[in-house]
């Protein structure tokens, strides 16, 4: 029983920090503007939580054109220390393959989790909020994601169904994920 809470408690710090630094990773790439000043209500908490642990590596490891790098592999370590450190506990250590492709799973399904949020929050604000801040921020993040699907799929009656099919196709590629992770770990 105090594994199971260790490790819960564990993943959820994991998560936190590693979904934020990749959302800090998501919103370079889309050159959203990071500060206060531009209407980015989240920015200061982003920075809170990410900039211990991408700043020192942003020393050593340079953006490779719009990608942040060290937000990767900052995310990247977090992931490999849950996994080091749940391991330790239970005393089983994975190999050095297995420990990879874990991680990047990990790494993979925080991103679909974190999207998922990210569009069920955006939907969620274009009704009760839609001309806030943060419905702003959310609409920088999902609008791209949501474009090439109205492109594709009409208006109903006057309601657009592109974050509703956007969380489906999310589902699938999770469904997806999770079978592949099982037949390579």
């Amino acid at each position: 029983m105090l594994f199971h809470i260790f490790s819960l408690l564990v993943h959820a710090i994991t998560g936190l920090v590693a979904g934020t630094c990749l959302l800090r990773l998501y919103m370079q790439f889309q050159r959203i503007n990071l500060s206060v000043r531009a209407g980015n209500p989240l920015a200061p908490f982003i920075f809170a939580i990410t900039n211990w642990l991408v700043m020192p590596l942003r020393r050593v490891l340079p953006a490779v054109g719009r990608l942040d790098t060290a937000s990767l592999v900052a995310a990247l370590v977090m992931v490999a220390a849950e996994f080091l450190l749940l391991s330790l506990v239970t005393g089983a250590l994975p190999n050095g393959l297995v420990l990879l492709w874990a991680c990047v799973f990990e790494l993979l399904n925080i991103c679909v989790s974190g999207l998922v949020w990210l569009v069920i929050a955006y939907a969620v604000l274009s009704f009760v909020r839609p001309g806030s801040d943060i419905g702003y921020f959310l609409a920088q993040l999902v609008e791209p994601l949501l474009a090439p699907i109205r492109r594709v799929l009409p208006l109903m009656g006057g309601v657009d169904l592109s974050p509703l099919a956007l969380l489906l196709a999310l589902q699938v590629l999770e469904i997806v994920l999770r079978g592949l992770q099982m037949q390579l770990i």
